[in-house]
């Protein structure tokens, strides 16, 4: 069982950067690959970033065409924490952040996910 808590939401103006962690429970973190997803209003819930777990490929991380060179996904497995840093932010970056545990190599969808946080509302002002 694996407990998610994420924070470091906020209000932030388009351009500015943002810091999502996700604090997990259980000392079996650094074998689960995570995951962040977000959800706008009226939208499903889409894809960000993973990280692989540590071993096998490493921690290898994926993103989103949306993010790719504005967002980082990365974790440190000594404080069970993983962390989304978000730059460049743009009005369409706002949605409720959610962060997520697997099984599995480059998990993109969110039915490879078996536990999942509560979220945390990110809103960017143009």
């Amino acid at each position: 069982q694996v407990q998610l808590v994420e924070s470091g939401g906020g209000l932030v103006q388009a351009g500015g950067s943002l810091r999502l962690s996700c604090a997990a429970s259980g000392r079996t973190f650094s074998t689960y690959a995570m995951g962040w997803f977000r959800q706008a209003p009226g939208k499903e819930r889409e894809f960000v970033a993973a990280i692989n777990w540590s071993g096998g490929s490493g921690g290898r991380t994926y993103y989103a065409d949306s993010v790719k060179g504005r967002f980082t996904i990365s974790r440190d497995n000594a404080k069970n924490t993983m962390y989304l840093q978000m730059n460049s932010l743009k009005a369409e970056d706002t949605a409720v952040y959610y962060c997520a545990a697997g099984r599995g190599y480059g998990l993109r969808s969110d039915r490879e996910y078996e536990y999942w946080g509560q979220g945390t509302q990110v809103t960017v002002s143009s």
